[in-house]
């Protein structure tokens, strides 16, 4: 079916007028599902029809949307073949443990290219939005004459760091494949001063996602593929904060790249998946303890996964710290905490997510990142004078007791933390701005009803 990209004029034409229909379609984490149903929802709003493709499991774990999306949103279970490797009902990253499970939950994935074929096939939808995992879909959806977009979520700098997609393209056939110290300093294609980039014992994750495994490709070759088929990209960042790397990323793929703002929630969102070992646990517990701070600490398990130890913590801790602070050991409202007005600051893993949610209310962030963009988001966050990052142990990513607690007492109390304190403050202007960023929204929509492939 032969399909041409066109720019719709402004004349009042049924072009400009016809009513979209858009497939959604996130990989398996929620941490991902979640960011494309809230796009979802503004993009319904608009009186477009919507698709949401995901496992059947998945699908049923979602929070139950308004009443008013009944008849726009309709979402769609395709399911998930069963594979040796992947434990039994396992449907999401919140049902595994290991990255060699992650692994098989991507070739899980792969294995539903048939059912999703099918259904673009029958429905001949106008847009799929899609993420980084699912390489095969771009070529069938160009057969069959659908607008593509790639939608990160994360933001900007996490998509520039891995370079053109070309170079991600590479990272499967490469002979010299990257290796550790390429990743701890920023990379070349970088034109301005900035201080991304990973510590030793973050860019071990680097380079394994860049090295082909035992799905036949590398995770970076997946995103550089996805790419390459895409009509533009869509990521969760603005022009206001850090906006030069929103040109570098169109610089490096050559298409458009179109921000959705930060999307601050108006929802309670899902946490997201951070498995923190045993000693890790025990030395947040002594740090918070050692700062003297009052605190509220969310400590649980991931939701949906049975097969993991009780969290047990020091002997005697939430005894000794029972004037002085709470530990709550199931689901708790982010949102509804943080924006209380006895939140001085914010103990943060540094998911983009959570950084949103901090800063939209101002609060100096204490940053402890683990995997994925947390590295590179503490890095530039702390730049910017919002927040610190707790002292670790480059090589194997260990912390103290005593960092921790210090790390703390610095944003909450300290002298030398009155800066942060008021940068974070200011952060409230962008971060919670919501006609600001219901603005992005706006620009996206109107690029997604003008430049959608016509069929011929």
């Amino acid at each position: 079916m032969e399909s041409q990209l066109v720019k719709s004029i402004d004349n009042g034409d049924e072009s400009n007028t016809k009513k979209l229909h858009i497939v959604m379609f996130p990989w398996l984490a929620f941490g991902h599902i979640i960011p494309f149903l809230e796009l979802s929802k503004f993009i319904a709003q608009k009186g477009h029809k919507i698709s949401f493709i995901s496992t059947p499991r998945n699908i049923d774990r979602l929070p139950i949307i308004p009443s008013e999306f009944s008849n726009s949103i309709t979402f769609v279970k395709i399911p998930l073949p069963k594979i040796d490797g992947l434990p039994k009902d396992a449907e999401a990253t919140i049902d595994i443990i290991t990255s060699e499970e992650m692994t098989y939950l991507k070739i899980a994935m792969d294995g539903m290219e048939k059912d999703v074929t099918n259904f673009l096939e029958k429905n001949c939808p106008d847009w799929i939005i899609q993420d980084f995992a699912q390489y095969w879909l771009a070529p069938i959806s160009a057969k069959l004459g659908i607008s593509r977009i790639f939608y990160s979520i994360f933001n900007a700098w996490f998509i520039s760091f891995h370079g053109s997609f070309e170079k991600m393209i590479n990272t499967n056939n490469c002979t010299s494949p990257p290796k550790l110290e390429d990743f701890l300093v920023p990379p070349k294609w970088i034109p301005f001063e900035t201080k991304a980039a990973y510590r030793l014992h973050e860019a071990q994750w680097m380079v394994g996602s860049s090295q082909k495994n035992v799905s036949g490709v590398s995770d970076v070759y997946r995103c550089g593929v996805t790419i390459r088929g895409s009509d533009a990209i869509i990521v969760r960042h603005c022009h206001e904060f850090e906006g030069q790397w929103l040109k570098l990323l169109e610089d490096l793929h050559h298409i458009p790249v179109l921000p959705t703002g930060l999307m601050p929630p108006l929802v309670e969102t899902l946490g997201s998946e951070v498995t923190v070992g045993p000693s890790e646990i025990n030395e947040l517990a002594h740090g918070l303890e050692l700062s003297g701070s009052p605190f509220f600490w969310v400590l649980r398990k991931p939701s949906g996964v049975e097969n993991i130890d009780p969290i047990v913590l020091l002997d005697g801790f939430e005894e000794r710290t029972k004037g002085q602070g709470i530990v709550w050991k199931s689901w708790a409202p982010q949102m509804k905490i943080l924006s209380h007005k006895s939140v001085g600051g914010f103990l943060t893993h540094c998911g983009w997510s959570s950084t949103i949610e901090g800063l939209m209310f101002g609060h100096p962030l204490i940053m402890l990142p683990f995997l994925v963009d947390q590295g590179l988001n503490a890095r530039i966050l702390e730049d910017k004078g919002v927040g610190v990052e707790v002292p670790r142990n480059e090589e194997n990513g260990s912390y103290t007791s005593n960092s921790v607690a210090n790390s703390v007492k610095l944003v909450m109390v300290g002298n030398d933390g009155k800066l942060i304190r008021e940068k974070a403050k200011e952060m409230r202007a962008i971060f919670g701005n919501k006609e600001l960023h219901d603005r992005y929204i706006e620009n996206l929509i109107k690029f997604l009803e003008n430049h959608r492939k016509v069929k011929n």
